[in-house]
């Protein structure tokens, strides 16, 4: 696992970018797996970026998102599609017909889940996975647990979690869903390579345990360290707790 530590969001966007662009200049059919939230969004306008000046062509890539929540139609300005169509997607000539989502309004949730795997599997999987992580060490929306789940599910999310997010629904006047759709860890881990960004204070002990401490089900992300390809980009204050580096 490389640790890049570098001075801000603008930076580490720069790098991130980078290696997206030049894996789908290298792949024009590269299969990508997006994630959601502040994280990723500087990363994503440098993506733009390179589409309008004819660097890049997005309209080839197969994509797979890491969630979405239960109950929320993709049109809801607090879903993950929109979120992506608003980010990214409508803003490139991705193909639509080649994006892919877990259903967040699915009666089957495990026909739904069982369905998102195969599809990935069908895909030639994921060969770059891009990854947030959650002030509790929750990659996707896989939430500290007894174990590490390897398909889909559907996850009840922690209070953590609600309290992090729950301002983008009140925003609104909405509520924000107890329940997401996710990938689980094995879908991550069986990712070709994987970028993990993190930036801000509120970070800084879930990359602490992330980096230095043990592999657990208690901070998902920590399996990250068994994966033969990984970058974690962090900022400084993300890194305020990690050792010398």
């Amino acid at each position: 696992m490389r640790v890049i530590v570098l001075d801000d969001a603008i930076q580490i966007s720069n790098e991130a970018a980078e290696i997206i662009i030049k894996q789908v200049n290298k792949k024009r059919d590269s299969v990508i797996g997006f994630a959601t939230g502040a994280s990723p969004v500087e990363t994503y306008k440098r993506i733009i970026e390179s589409y309008e000046k004819g660097e890049v062509t997005l309209k080839h890539i197969t994509t797979f998102n890491l969630d979405e929540y239960v109950g929320l139609d993709r049109e809801n300005v607090n879903s993950y599609y929109y979120f992506m169509k608003d980010n990214l997607f409508g803003k490139t000539d991705v193909d639509f017909e080649k994006v892919n989502f877990l259903s967040g309004q699915i009666d089957n949730i495990d026909e739904e889940c069982a369905r998102y795997s195969a599809k990935i599997r069908e895909s030639g999987g994921i060969d770059i996975q891009i990854l947030g992580i959650g002030t509790n060490g929750h990659i996707g929306f896989n939430e500290p647990s007894d174990n590490f789940a390897d398909g889909p599910f559907a996850v009840k999310l922690t209070q953590s979690t609600i309290d992090a997010n729950s301002k983008y629904f009140e925003a609104v006047g909405d509520k924000m869903p107890e329940y997401a759709l996710t990938m689980g860890i094995g879908d991550i881990m069986r990712a070709k390579r994987i970028i993990l960004i993190a930036t801000g204070k509120s970070k800084a002990e879930a990359i602490k345990k992330l980096v230095e401490g043990e592999v657990t089900p208690a901070c998902p992300a920590s399996i990250l360290k068994l994966h033969a390809d990984v970058t974690v980009f962090v900022d400084k204050d993300s890194a305020s707790l990690l050792g010398d580096r």
